[in-house]
């Protein structure tokens, strides 16, 4: 009997919602949460932003949206700027303009979305407005994050990867990282948490929980990755990643099956939802690297419009195509290490050249770089055609990074994490 009947048989059918706006990466791994939620026979929304509506009903889940488009907020002048090189101060303040935007709507919205259901699932961004939800509907919450938020002495917090120099300075770190996240959330949603939900103000800080709220938290990365820490509380759970599963119908283009096809593995290069004030110096510099380093590439030209001025034998370039099939049929990746991009290139098992732009992403580049996935990251205001180049050449010929990226990745492929934390969350509702 297939998990979707087993549960409704026995009157275990759930009607969970999401909340999960921001780019493409960080809405991805929570569809492949829900996926996994209707694998198990239960019904799950995922509320999240205009722009992303199509990409979540590809994926056989019902959506609902606020009247916001990140992608185009984010290929604003200041946004991009902000975003490259302005750290995190700069970027966060951008991020919080966007999320004032949008607060009321998705307080409202969320409120219509959580209406019927029996579980309500949150990212880290809109923590604060599904707790009022929460609170005000009187419906579970489980806090389902990609990020590490808990504090450890294990290793470094997620923006501030830098604090690194022993136990004291890596839990400085998860604080300062909690009250960043915290008082972006506060100054975007406060005031319309109170309007809409009729919650109390929000306290200053977080509070001494392992979440950023009260309550169990799930994590979407494999041990395999990162190590659980020792000092983390029995109810922070590591459920592996979150991977979709590619529709049925999915093919991609003759054209690139072909290029694949006429030589060896290339190395994809792209960055994802990372925009660029200058995306023909960008493009340029990146093929650069990519002929020094004597390989083929595939060009992933996403938020940054990477494209080449004219195509050669060597270089297929495409928008965008999915990291799952692409990625496992390169010699390497070349990346801006957002968590669900990492996530990909770990379980395709290649090494990675991580360019971070901003906020996380240094932490990630950082995990990649100690694992031996990849060679040292190279900060994108750091990037220069020679080090990239230097960059690609390593990942592809260094037989160390080769075989640590093969044996966690073979690691990660055997996990089922977005299966195992919808199991869990189904769990919270009987549990409450």
């Amino acid at each position: 009997m297939s998990h979707c009947n087993s549960a409704l048989q026995y009157g275990s059918f759930l009607r969970v919602t999401i909340l999960a706006p921001g780019s493409r990466g960080d809405v991805q791994p929570y569809i492949g949460l829900g996926q996994a939620l209707l694998s198990l026979g239960h019904k799950c929304t995922i509320l999240t932003t205009l722009d992303h509506e199509v990409l979540v009903r590809t994926y056989g889940l019902d959506v609902a949206t606020i009247p916001v488009n990140v992608s185009e907020e984010l290929r604003q002048v200041d946004a991009r700027r902000a975003v490259e090189g302005e750290g995190v101060a700069g970027s966060f303040r951008q991020f919080a303009k966007i999320a004032r935007r949008s607060a009321r709507s998705m307080a409202e919205m969320g409120l219509e979305a959580c209406g019927a259901a029996d579980v309500i699932v949150t990212n880290f961004t809109t923590a604060l407005v599904a707790d009022g939800i929460s609170q005000k509907l009187g419906i579970p919450l489980v806090q389902a994050f990609n990020v590490p938020v808990t504090s450890t002495s294990a290793f470094p917090g997620a923006l501030f990867p830098r604090l690194d120099f022993g136990a004291f300075t890596r839990r400085v770190g998860h604080r300062l990282t909690r009250a960043a996240l915290w008082l972006t959330m506060r100054a975007s949603a406060n005031e319309a948490c109170v309007a809409v939900l009729g919650a109390q103000p929000a306290a200053r800080l977080p509070g001494p929980y392992a979440g950023l709220l009260a309550g169990p938290v799930l994590y979407g990365f494999s041990e395999a990755f990162i190590a659980r820490p020792g000092d983390w509380p029995s109810d922070v759970r590591l459920t592996g990643f979150w991977f979709v599963e590619e529709p049925p119908g999915f093919a991609p283009p003759d054209a690139l099956i072909r290029f694949l096809e006429a030589g060896p593995p290339p190395v994809c290069i792209g960055f994802g939802s990372m925009g660029t004030e200058k995306p023909e110096e960008m493009s340029a510099l990146v093929l650069d690297a990519a002929k020094r380093a004597r390989v083929r590439v595939v060009l992933l030209g996403g938020w940054a419009g990477l494209k080449p001025d004219s195509l050669t034998q060597d270089v297929f370039a495409l928008s965008g195509v999915p990291h799952s099939w692409l990625y496992p049929r390169c010699r390497a990746v070349v990346h801006h290490g957002g968590a669900g991009t990492t996530a990909a290139a770990v379980h395709a098992g290649v090494p990675a050249v991580v360019v971070p732009f901003h906020g996380d992403q240094f932490f990630w580049a950082s995990r990649v770089h100690k694992q031996q996935l990849g060679p040292d990251p190279i900060p994108r205001g750091k990037l220069t055609s020679e080090r990239l180049a230097a960059a690609i050449e390593r990942a592809t010929t260094d037989d160390r990074l080769r075989e640590s990226s093969g044996a966690i990745g073979a690691r990660v492929r055997a996990e089922q994490g977005a299966l195992a934390a919808a199991t869990m969350i189904a769990a919270r509702r009987t549990t409450t």
